[in-house]
């Protein structure tokens, strides 16, 4: 059975060169090509290795690519950082190591504080982790969303919402690039842990019950947040436009502190404090029925 995860150099390659066309790489066009982007020839000469040795490194044959090699092969194919990174990652692979299982990543007491904190000033936010894994998020962002802390610790992976969980496609205006995202967020983790067995469990689980993922999965794109906007169709306020930021927490690494916020008096801004609003009431009429049910129990009592 493959590797469902494939973070093979030639797979990625091959894909890189059928983004990028002659014209946009500098090549004169002769004639017509079975296939669309580059030959394999093209590239190697853009790069300036031989053809040979392009097949061999793509292969895996041979394992003393320097990073200048890596980096002439970047350029060739017009890369951005995201790609270029990943390039250099599964060219010059670590030691090959036996699958198993990773210990479960944990939040911090600073940052599990730091998220209850950003509720105060309006802005959802959570943490995620390898694989995507949902770590933990605040009150607001789980209003937003969804409450990934009350459900199996399984089940707590921004992958799987996305892509299996109904209630994503009308929650994202646009879906299709944000699955497309997230795809290519997965794609970066494989190729830092090619090893990681849970890993390869969710992409296996995922290309058999979701096509959209496959198609994209296979698309072999690398893709990182930083900052940027996006836009939700909330069922309780409307459509919001949120702006976000990725952080990483000095304790891990392989975490992700993502921190939403709206433009000051938009009415995405609104839509935020009106759903900030009904979490505020729901967590005090939860204590007002606390408080009534101990009252008639005390009224009560003999």
């Amino acid at each position: 059975m493959d590797d469902p995860l494939d973070p093979t150099l030639a797979g990625f390659l091959r894909a890189s060169r059928g983004r990028l066309t002659p014209e946009r790489a500098g090549i004169a066009d002769a004639g017509r090509r079975r296939v669309e982007g580059l030959r394999r020839e093209e590239l190697a000469m853009l790069a300036g290795v031989s053809v040979d040795y392009y097949t061999r490194l793509k292969q895996g044959r041979s394992k003393s690519a320097s990073p200048e090699v890596i980096e002439a092969l970047a350029d060739a194919l017009s890369l951005d950082d995201t790609e270029r990174a990943h390039l250099h990652t599964i060219a010059r692979p670590g030691p090959a190591r036996r699958r198993r299982a990773t210990k479960p990543q944990q939040l911090a007491p600073e940052t599990r504080a730091l998220l209850d904190d950003f509720d105060a000033a309006l802005r959802p936010a959570f943490v995620l982790g390898r694989r995507l894994d949902v770590l933990g998020h605040n009150r607001l962002a789980g209003l937003l969303i969804a409450d990934f802390e009350s459900m199996p610790r399984a089940e707590r992976n921004q992958a799987r919402f996305v892509f299996l969980e109904p209630h994503a496609r009308e929650l994202y205006a646009d879906w299709e690039q944000v699955a497309a995202d997230t795809a290519a967020m997965l794609r970066v983790d494989a190729g830092r842990h090619p090893d990681d067995p849970e890993l390869g469990q969710l992409v296996g689980e995922l290309s058999i019950r979701s096509p959209e993922f496959r198609r994209l999965w296979a698309r072999n794109r690398v893709h990182e947040r930083t900052t940027g906007t996006k836009r939700y169709h909330h069922p309780l306020v409307g459509d919001l436009m949120i702006i976000y930021q990725a952080l990483t927490p000095a304790d891990d690494t392989d975490q992700t502190l993502m921190v939403y916020r709206t433009e000051p008096d938009s009415p995405s801004h609104d839509a935020l404090r009106m759903l900030a609003g009904k979490t505020t009431a729901r967590r005090t009429g939860t204590r007002n029925s606390r408080a009534s049910r101990a009252s008639t129990t005390a009224r009560n009592a003999p």
